[in-house]
């Protein structure tokens, strides 16, 4: 895999996917249906998964590519892949919260090494270079030139009192209870992969999922985090975060700076 061209392509088909998304978000209305896990998707979601996986597999066409919206995508046994969630954060989208994002990233051995996560809304945009070092580009965006490029890193704790982000919809008394094993200064609240992004910028220093989510949810994000120094382990061991599982579903994870001391569930 050609790093540089992989990291144009992506960061392009983002913006392009983002402007599409965007078109729909600021329209009188859209519709929303529901999937067969009772899941929201708009066309938004599936103009943006048309969009990226046709432009992923003409630059990469022999890569295995696994998408959210492309059911027959998820039958695949692979460990090398692409793997795309055109627009996380749906319920954000439907409720113009503006905390959604598209993701697309490169898994390697299990392991995501390359990714992007791009916020339209916010006008925020984080990925890994083609040495697999995170930065965030600054707006606005152009789809052939890139813009400034600021190198990210994770932070440095500090264990008595730590800045924790948390999910804006799916926040429960268990994600509650761990939180509160910890030494708080602060609490965030954020949709969609931008926690992980949060973590990677330092403006947070652990985020806790104790709920159901999917690789396509968070590959993105965790190469990202990856890529400025962080850590996504299993909530239950503590063992790396691993990709190319059958079904592509997630166990409960802790996403955080390595200076966190973690604590156990």
């Amino acid at each position: 895999m050609n790093y540089e061209t992989l990291v144009a392509v992506m960061r392009r088909l983002a913006l392009e996917a983002g402007d599409k998304i965007m078109e729909i978000y600021n329209s009188d209305d859209f519709e929303v249906k529901s999937k067969s896990d009772q899941s929201p998707v708009t066309e938004a979601d599936e103009a943006a998964d048309a969009l990226i996986s046709a432009g992923l597999r003409e630059a990469f066409p022999d890569m295995p590519l696994v998408t959210e919206e492309q059911s027959d995508s998820h039958g695949q046994e692979v460990m090398t892949f692409l793997i795309v969630d055109p627009l996380d954060g749906t319920k954000e989208f439907v409720n113009r919260r503006g905390d959604f994002t598209v993701n697309i990233a490169l898994v390697e051995e299990g392991v995501p090494v390359r990714g992007v996560v791009y916020a339209p809304a916010k006008q925020r945009m984080f990925y890994t270079d083609a040495l697999g070092k995170s930065v965030e580009e600054a707006g606005p965006f152009d789809k052939e030139t890139v813009g400034e490029l600021t190198p990210i890193t994770v932070s440095q704790a500090d264990n008595s009192s730590l800045m924790v982000v948390a999910s804006k919809s799916h926040r429960d008394q268990a994600t509650d209870d761990y939180i509160g094993k910890y030494s708080v200064e602060d609490m965030k609240s954020a949709g969609s992969s931008l926690k992980f992004c949060l973590v990677a910028t330092g403006e947070a220093d652990l985020y806790p999922r104790l709920g159901r989510t999917m690789e396509w949810d968070t590959a993105a994000g965790h190469a990202v985090l990856n890529g400025a120094g962080g850590r996504v382990v299993r909530f239950d061991d503590h063992s790396p975060l691993a990709y190319g599982k059958p079904g592509f579903a997630n166990p409960f994870f802790i996403a955080y700076a390595p200076s966190v001391e973690l604590k156990q569930g």
